[in-house]
């Protein structure tokens, strides 16, 4: 199978490619991995070739992760990448929407995702049998020469939206190329760098801005399980690092750290900061309290970047040259952008294939080919600001986006609920934090701890309101339709009461 990251792997076969955990693993080694998965998968098919089956996983980052995204691509199959944090609910939502032949995961997660793949149809293969010693003769299936086919699909990311389900989107591996090839080409990637990933891997920004343009170019990727701010430092202040890039959350959480350092561990980290020559920031607006400080520390000016899991990424702040806070730059190589009405909307080689079995709301996404974003942004001095979302019901907490129709209609099954609304609010850590206004139900009563217990199973972390507010009735038009942009106020902090003589 044409896999191209494959493709390019087998140019530094003696370089290091991963360093999970401490222990260095070559290209080489990575490839004689992603092999004897793509072996197992077929076998278990019956010899077959995978023919775009899809393959759920659900892996933490780090060697096993990437070997088996990689064995599902060798073996022609479509990479679908679960959340490590997100309840079995949603869990089995993924697997059965994408009809997934196989689901892999490890020992802590087999009790699990067992059963569900069992429930949806598929065969549930624990990450070391996927990894295991191959049969000496590999299925004629790989040694067949294919033609390379970029329209092939290669992966299925499941993103939320104005409806109340995640859609799953689909990229080709010519998408993937395009959008990876983009990105080297403008943040001059090169086999000299070294990254460190602090991201989650169900995401465009970990799975094709880090890992995919490292490992493209013959870089070296080290990894970390989770995030954790000490051990993120331990790494950043190394001085063995070159390129960086997180969430607005993380630069957060790692100033803090960097704050309650004494002052011989804030010069050295600092220092180790200055030798880089990259740092960025995307997937949620960057506030200009964080990117301020975070330059005071590090002496960079974060690179903003603008794309969604639709498109990977679409315009960037200059590699050289000023960046302007606030500004998400210009279009990235390979990139046709325009404004219709003030809405961002893309066309290029990176843009996503479709919905999977979405035609209409695929259909429904494009104008003449154009894709429509649904955010809004103005052009000014030769840079595009983004203004915001066409719609209230997306929310961007974390880095994630958040559908407020999905969560409202997990809400409404508690008992105390009659009506409810979900908005994003403002917050200097989060971007946005999800809150909730409820109507309840006559003689009921409800707190946000209660709200939260009862969530926990059936919600991501990241979708679990964090505000809770009661209230008579929800602001409504003269249509009865749920005034959303009225309700952000009832959530802002208090306005403390005048001093005396002010």
């Amino acid at each position: 199978m044409f896999v191209p990251i494959l493709s390019r792997a087998r140019n530094h076969l003696d370089r290091t490619a991963v360093i999970d955990e401490g222990r260095r693993y070559a290209y080489a080694t990575l490839l004689d991995a992603a092999q004897r998965v793509a072996v197992n998968l077929v076998t278990l098919r019956g010899g077959r070739h995978l023919d775009e089956a899809r393959v759920a996983f659900q892996l933490a980052p780090g060697f096993d992760y990437i070997a088996i995204q990689w064995g599902i691509w060798l073996a022609g199959g479509v990479a679908v990448p679960l959340p490590m944090s997100h309840p079995p609910a949603e869990l089995e939502y993924f697997v059965r929407d994408s009809d997934a032949a196989f689901v892999i995961g490890n020992d802590d997660s087999a009790a699990t995702l067992s059963p569900i793949a069992g429930e949806c149809g598929a065969e549930f293969l624990k990450s070391d049998q996927a990894l295991r010693d191959a049969p000496d003769t590999a299925p004629d299936a790989l040694h067949q020469n294919q033609t390379p086919r970029p329209s092939a699909r290669a992966m299925i990311l499941y993103t939320s939206g104005t409806t109340n389900r995640p859609k799953g989107v689909v990229t080709t591996h010519g998408n993937i190329a395009a959008q990876v090839e983009s990105l080297v080409a403008a943040w001059e990637w090169s086999s000299q760098d070294r990254t460190l990933l602090v991201l989650p891997l169900h995401h465009v920004h970990g799975i094709i801005n880090v890992v995919s343009s490292a490992l493209w170019v013959g870089a070296t990727l080290e990894t970390l399980p989770r995030f954790d701010a000490e051990a993120a430092w331990a790494r950043l202040a190394s001085g063995e690092l070159t390129v960086f890039s997180a969430v607005p959350t993380i630069y957060h959480r790692l100033i803090q750290s960097w704050e309650s350092a004494s002052a011989e561990e804030q010069r050295a980290r600092s220092a180790a900061c200055r030798s880089m020559r990259l740092m960025m920031c995307g997937s949620a607006a960057l506030p200009r309290s964080v990117l301020d400080r975070w330059r005071d520390i590090s002496g960079h000016v974060l690179l903003e970047r603008y794309g969604m899991t639709e498109v990977g990424m679409a315009l960037s702040n200059p590699l050289h040259g000023e960046r302007r806070p606030g500004s998400v730059g210009a279009p990235l190589p390979g990139v046709s952008l325009r404004l219709v009405d003030g809405e961002v909307q893309l066309k290029g080689p990176g843009v996503f294939s479709e919905y999977w079995r979405r035609p209409e709301a695929t259909a429904d996404s494009f104008v003449d080919g154009w894709f429509r974003t649904g955010d809004l942004a103005v052009i000014e001095e030769g840079a595009y600001r983004l203004l915001g979302r066409s719609s209230v019901d997306i929310i961007k907490s974390g880095g994630d986006k958040i559908s407020a129709l999905e969560i409202e209609d997990v809400l409404r099954a508690h008992p105390a609920i009659r009506e409810c609304a979900v908005v994003g609010v403002d917050d200097l850590e989060w971007g946005q934090r999800v809150c909730c206004a409820v109507e309840l139900t006559p003689g009921q009563q409800l707190d946000i701890d209660e709200l939260r217990t009862w969530a926990r199973p059936r919600l991501a972390p990241h979708k679990i309101p964090k505000d809770l507010r009661c209230v008579d009735q929800l602001p409504r038009n003269a249509l009865g339709k749920i005034v959303k942009p009225r309700l952000s106020a009832i959530f802002a902090p208090p306005v403390p009461p005048a001093r005396p003589g002010s």
